[in-house]
């Protein structure tokens, strides 16, 4: 119902990706991306401050624990979320202590449910990798993709977004360039009438 739909304002994937379209190496390296990035002259700031809460998958989870000292010197942190942060694993993994987590697994509709209730007005950010935010899109979910494209490219890696996304195409609702080596792409994600009925008969 209308009520229900405007507990959050939209389910975001904001991300950044080489210009060949990788997240990261094979290895899950970001030092690609650490060389290139600059938060201070992009829309993070802005972005993070309208976050009600996050999910993300398992090796991105592993990926923060395993390279604190890197968040520290990109966001001040080890652990940057003061948010309910939803992580979707099979495994058992460590919590951080003082954060909110909650592990979880299976389909995503919901946790977005969930995370709709605890974000209240505020955004739901997909932090990645591209397969969840991919399984938002199956279902539905996904409003709006936010890419930051850098200067660098890998050849192979971890895939931005492992979908085919071609009726309707994705639209492009603005371009900000972040220095000299990256440029931001903000895109709304437009509904197919079949992506819905799938959608529809799944549910």
């Amino acid at each position: 119902c209308a009520a229900e739909e405007d507990l959050y304002m939209a389910t975001q994937y904001f991300t950044a990706t080489s210009l060949d379209g990788f997240l990261a190496t094979e290895d899950d390296s970001l030092d690609w991306l650490f060389a290139l990035a600059d938060i201070g002259e992009s829309s993070y700031p802005a972005f993070i401050a309208e976050v009600g809460a996050l999910a993300m998958g398992s090796a991105t989870y592993e990926w923060m624990l395993g390279h604190a000292e890197d968040v520290i010197k990109e966001v001040g942190s080890p652990w940057p979320y003061t948010q309910p942060v939803w992580v979707f694993t099979t495994r058992d993994l460590p919590k951080v202590e003082g954060a909110d987590i909650r592990f979880v697994r299976g389909d995503v509709r919901p946790v977005h449910e969930a995370m709709r209730v605890a974000g209240g007005d505020k955004n739901i950010w997909i932090v990645g990798g591209g397969e969840l935010a991919a399984q938002f899109f199956d279902a539905g979910l996904l409003d709006e993709m936010i890419v930051q494209v850098g200067s660098a490219t890998l050849g192979k890696g971890k895939p931005l977004f492992p979908r085919r996304v071609t009726s309707p195409t994705l639209r492009l609702t603005e371009v900000r360039q972040m220095g000299a080596g990256m440029v931001e792409l903000r895109y709304a994600v437009e509904r197919s009438t079949e992506l819905e009925a799938r959608s529809a008969l799944s549910s």
